[in-house]
């Protein structure tokens, strides 16, 4: 299918950029949306039927560990696109923690061509920092900003003191993103419960303590330089609370389905595919974090899909590693909760994809209307499927949320105009492209 195909989508319930609900016809032509209509007529490549389904904007995941180099028995490129593409993921942001790690930019340069070879969805990466590589993080382009491990990572990727942290926050304007967690604290945690092999003691040892000070450490530092900051995968009541109280306009935070919708009961019904960093919480941090995001104090969501095998995992704690997949099942997981009444439909949207374009100034994204990108998905709302693992595309093969009853799942998911999965079937031959970041 060329990039100049002509795609017209009948009758669909059409999620407008304000909000509210049109039935109508949408065209795409050149990759972009060119007309939104009740009723449309003229030629078209090709014409969908989408009578009883409901078109969104594609979700843009902005938190993903996708394992390509050097880590491709987990994941891959081409693996990981493609579950995006089947979970209506149509572009992404990626972690450096890769090997070799993503810290320099030849390094960044590799992955964008093999992304380029490989990607049936749109793409873009992050730059890690390091206490060494401050010129790196400087001058490197394209990127969508910095990810800063403040815990939960070993080597050189790890930058947890404030004495290394403030010289990154201090130069430059990129964005800076932080996974926060005290890791002088977990280490020390670490020898009062080691010998424990039950992986429930990962949510004690990797407390919500561990993850507020560094988020109060990261916070400090952002506002002392007016630095944008972004916080990944927030998790505990406490932070919510704290960044409800003190939240400068340049900081933006996330949350995931597992932090929302999984707690600590989890580790007794799936053992350590429950493990991740930063862990489960209560049942009482899940309500928290739900209604900070309802109100807008955490701004869009991410699945940190980082997926391990299932001879990993089936290691005795603590040598089971963390990090679970979910590309494939956020978008019904929300839709899901949006269905029993917690949020809207539109606000899963908004925090899932509109907010995350905002926020890291991918333009065109986000929003059906004429002008932007036709990265598009439509979703069955009428009916349920459960999440089955011989359906999954992840290369890992298993989810946390093995055997939820959905709706919402994808029908059709377009990228730049052009159908790239449709009812089970992804077409390989298409291909993402590299975003673009403003400001």
């Amino acid at each position: 299918m060329s990039s100049d195909v002509c795609l017209l989508i009948r009758h669909a319930h059409i999620l407008l950029p304000g909000g509210e609900f049109l039935v109508g016809d949408v065209r795409t032509r050149g990759g972009e949306i060119v007309e939104v209509a009740p009723e449309l007529s003229g030629e078209a490549d090709r014409e969908i039927d989408a009578t009883g389904l409901t078109l969104l904007p594609g979700v843009i995941d902005p938190q993903v560990h996708f394992r390509e180099p050097g880590l491709e028995h987990k994941e891959d490129l081409f693996t990981a696109s493609c579950a995006c593409a089947k979970g209506g993921v149509t572009s992404f942001l990626e972690m450096p923690n890769t090997r070799p790690l993503t810290i320099t930019q030849a390094a960044l340069d590799d992955k964008l061509q093999r992304a380029a070879q490989k990607c049936v969805v749109n793409y873009g990466f992050f730059i890690g920092a390091t206490p060494e590589n401050l010129p790196d993080l400087l001058q490197v382009q394209p990127t969508c900003g910095i990810k800063i491990f403040m815990g939960s990572m070993h080597g050189a990727l790890l930058v947890d003191c404030e004495e290394l942290l403030e010289p990154i926050f201090a130069r430059g304007r990129r964005l800076i993103a932080v996974h926060a967690e005290d890791q002088a604290r977990i280490n020390q945690r670490r020898q009062e419960f080691a010998g424990i092999t039950d992986p429930a003691i990962h949510s004690q040892i990797q407390d919500n303590q561990a993850a507020l000070n560094a988020t109060q450490l990261a916070l400090k530092l952002s506002k002392k330089y007016q630095r944008r900051l972004h916080i990944l995968h927030l998790s505990t009541a406490e932070e919510a609370e704290l960044l409800r109280e003190d939240k400068p306009n340049w900081v933006t935070a996330e949350v995931t389905p597992q932090h929302l919708l999984l707690n600590t009961s989890a580790y007794e019904k799936i053992g350590t595919l429950a493990q991740m960093n930063p862990p489960l919480r209560s049942p009482h941090d899940n309500e928290v974090l739900w209604q900070a995001l309802v109100d807008g104090v955490i701004d869009f969501i991410a699945t940190d899909h980082a997926p391990h095998t299932l001879a990993e995992k089936a290691q005795t704690y603590p040598n089971s590693p963390s990090g679970m997949p979910g590309v494939e099942t956020s978008l019904p997981l929300m839709l899901t909760q949006a269905m029993q009444g917690r949020c809207t439909i539109a606000q899963v949207s908004n925090w899932m994809s509109t907010a995350v374009a905002q926020a890291y100034g991918i333009p065109k994204k986000g929003a059906i209307a004429p002008g932007f990108d036709a990265d598009l998905v439509l979703v069955d709302l009428d009916n349920y499927h459960p999440v089955q693992r011989e359906e999954l595309l992840t290369k890992c093969g298993w989810s946390p949320f093995e055997g939820w009853n959905l709706t919402g799942w994808p029908i059709i998911t377009i990228v730049g105009g052009k159908i790239v999965y449709e009812k089970g079937q992804i077409y390989t031959e298409v291909r993402g492209q590299a975003l673009t970041f403003e400001g």
